[in-house]
C-alpha cells in the first residue's frame, strides 16, 4: 500500500498580486505540495469558485512550512522515490 495523491481547486494568495487567484492544489497525505496556475477566467467560472470556496486559502508561507515538513519525513514526492498508489496524478513539469 503507498501514498495517495489528491488534487482540489484552492484559492492561493499570491503576495505580488492584490486578488487571490484560484489552483489546482496537489495534496499527498493531506499536506500541500505543489499547485498549478489556471488562466485568470478560472475565477470568473462558478463552478472552481464553489469547488474553491469549500477549502484552505493557501499562500507561499504554507506551501514553505508543508514542503518544509514533507522533506522532513521524506515524503515530497518531488525529492523522494515513494511508493504512490496513483502516479499519474502527479504533475507533469
Amino acid at each position: 500500500m503507498g501514498y495517495t495523491i489528491d488534487t482540489k481547486y484552492c484559492w492561493f494568495k499570491n503576495l505580488s498580486e492584490t486578488n487571490n487567484q484560484i489552483v489546482l492544489m496537489y495534496f499527498i497525505g493531506n499536506v500541500p505540495f505543489t499547485f498549478e496556475e489556471l488562466p485568470n477566467f478560472a475565477s470568473h467560472d462558478s463552478e472552481l469558485v464553489e469547488m474553491a470556496n469549500c477549502s484552505p486559502i493557501y499562500s507561499l508561507d504554507d506551501m514553505y512550512h508543508a514542503s518544509r515538513y514533507l522533506v522532513l519525513e521524506q515524503c515530497h514526492p518531488f525529492m523522494f522515490e515513494l511508493e504512490l498508489e496513483n502516479p499519474e496524478l502527479l504533475p507533469i513539469d
